[in-house]
């Protein structure tokens, strides 16, 4: 037996000598092959146990496996040091490397877009109002002349917010007002109820406002003719998503009035933006509609040469008599315009965009390339 005994040792003795020169997880593989895979040299060393006699077997055996520990445990600790020193090197800075650019952020394009018409608009001659988001029915449906007969006053067409509480007045809404040229900015407070035309609930429902038109109203309340704003904003309308329908989106609202406006200044300005903002080339039309608000009533759609298809843009008209009854002005001795264009629509066709819900999904790859 002593020979046998002397071949594990000898096995034992290279195999430790083999494992301290293993310099990467490739050789470390190669030596669990060679020395305790299935068909490795320590389990070749089984074969020794045919050799001996019965009574010198366990002794044998136990030598056997005492090797195969020994071997086993060189080469976990061998794995164990090449792991720690990968992992540090992979923790290591080399301070001769450049270092990783900032990548700056920059404004949403639809707030780019916002930017871009108003600057246009302010051109013209156009002051900026903005207004509250969460609105009363005065604001949204009545003084806009829409009865509550009208369809567009279901609740299952609005935002209807649950909770509402009032103290009996007519609260304050604070709308803003900024001015254009010489025109002042101004924080305007909400009219005097004595301009309110029907009677009010103590405790009106309040709603997500469905159109920018809402700030006409408390512009016209507060504010004598000449009055010439523009009004972006937020709207909201439980719209089915799809490519050019959101439930949240954005409106331009203008708003004109002064003594002999017609239907004439406001083609002639919505042509005039038009063809300043996407090309003197683009085509456009407008086709007769209905609103309550205003009479005659058009919408604009605009020809969006990537779709091959015209798309509506928005509606305009002549503002309803019983706007200015609602509001204090006598339609007698005044006229005024409107339009409410999609500004999500308008950022579609400008810059080639084919689906209105990326604008929303915050996808980094799309905002970046605006």
């Amino acid at each position: 037996m002593a020979e046998e005994l002397k071949q594990i040792d000898a096995l034992v003795e290279a195999a430790l000598a083999e494992i301290a020169t293993v310099s990467n997880s490739d050789e470390l593989e190669k030596f669990r092959i060679k020395y305790l895979g299935t068909k490795g040299a320590v389990k070749d060393l089984m074969a020794l146990l045919g050799k001996v006699p019965r009574e010198q077997k366990p002794v044998l055996g136990q030598r056997v496996n005492a090797a195969k520990e020994q071997i086993t445990a060189a080469f976990e600790a061998r794995r164990e040091s090449l792991s720690n020193r990968q992992a540090a090197a992979s923790d290591a800075v080399d301070v001769t490397e450049p270092g990783r650019p900032l990548q700056l952020g920059n404004r949403h394009l639809l707030m780019k877009v916002v930017d871009e018409l108003t600057e246009l608009f302010g051109r013209m001659g156009f002051s900026i109002a903005s207004g509250p988001e969460v609105e009363d029915e005065f604001h949204n449906f009545i003084a806009l002349n829409i009865p509550e007969s009208h369809p567009a006053r279901d609740p299952l067409d609005n935002f209807y917010l649950t909770g509402n509480a009032g103290s009996g007045k007519r609260e304050g809404s604070g709308f803003r007002v900024q001015g254009s040229g010489n025109t002042e900015s101004a924080d305007v407070p909400s009219s005097p109820s004595s301009l309110i035309p029907e009677p009010r609930t103590l405790n009106p429902p309040r709603l997500l406002r469905t159109q920018t038109s809402t700030v006409q109203i408390r512009v016209m309340e507060t504010q004598k003719p000449p009055i010439r704003v523009v009004i972006p904003g937020r709207v909201y309308r439980p719209d089915t998503t799809d490519q050019t329908h959101l439930p949240m989106f954005h409106q331009l609202e203008a708003l004109v009035v002064d003594r002999d406006v017609t239907m004439v200044d406001l083609k002639s300005t919505i042509t005039q933006f038009v063809h300043a903002y996407f090309g003197p080339q683009t085509k456009m039309r407008f086709r007769p509609s209905f609103f309550p608000f205003t009479e005659p009533s058009a919408e604009v759609d605009i020809w969006f040469e990537d779709r091959n298809k015209w798309i509506e843009l928005g509606g305009c008209g002549m503002v309803h008599p019983n706007v200015f009854k609602n509001v204090g002005i006598d339609p007698e001795t005044h006229t005024g315009w409107a339009f409410g264009l999609g500004i999500e629509r308008i950022a579609m066709r400008k810059y080639g965009i084919g689906d209105i819900r990326y604008f929303v999904e915050n996808d980094i790859r799309f905002l970046r390339q605006f």
